[in-house]
């Protein structure tokens, strides 16, 4: 994607918010918070697996990839689409975490009750997606975008919760997994934003 095709001269979005200083202001403020946010999903994955012992960690250790229902990676070509779809994405990802980290938290709690590190991280972080996601939608509003589609919140975590009581392999494989793409999300989102900062990607 060229810098005008991602910048906020971009016709798609809209041909005037060029002009509007406020909305430049609200999504360098919103990336500048995505961007805290990767780090701080870096450090919550780390911790994460320092606290699941072997094999987690392990060199060589390739967990499987378990599904997480209603929330995938960002698709290979997620940068290819207009940045508004690219934004609708990353809000409808970010409104799933929550309830998903919630549970990994629950189960953390249960499996390591002495790790208040770990579990204020996983708090934080279930906090924090909510209000990027918030964040973006704000963006996506003055830009003139409507969010669409269901919230599958409570589907999501009804799994992730029945999937948790199959043991504690794949529970803390599932932990795991929600971590990472916690990560994911939250580093697609920055990259997103990114494009649209005036000054061109971060």
């Amino acid at each position: 994607m060229s810098r005008r095709e991602g910048s906020l001269e971009d016709p798609q979005a809209d041909s005037s918010v060029s002009l509007l200083p406020h909305l430049e202001a609200k999504i360098r403020q919103t990336h500048s918070f995505a961007r805290l946010l990767t780090k701080y999903a870096e450090q919550l994955l780390q911790e994460y697996v320092q606290h699941q012992g072997d094999p987690f960690g392990l060199p060589g250790f390739s967990p499987p990839r378990l599904p997480v229902a209603g929330l995938s990676a960002p698709a290979p070509g997620h940068a290819g689409l207009p940045a508004p779809e690219r934004l609708r994405l990353d809000a409808a990802a970010l409104t799933v975490l929550p309830p998903l980290l919630e549970v990994v938290r629950r189960h953390q709690a249960e499996l390591n009750p002495r790790a208040p590190r770990l579990l204020r991280r996983l708090e934080d972080a279930a906090r924090q997606a909510r209000a990027l996601g918030a964040a973006v939608e704000a963006v996506l509003a003055a830009l003139g975008t409507e969010t669409r589609g269901p919230r599958p919140e409570p589907a999501a975590a009804a799994a992730a919760a029945a999937a948790t009581g199959a043991g504690v392999f794949p529970a803390k494989v599932l932990g795991l997994r929600v971590c990472g793409l916690y990560r994911e999300w939250v580093s697609r989102t920055e990259g997103d934003l990114g494009q649209l900062v005036p000054s061109g990607p971060a």
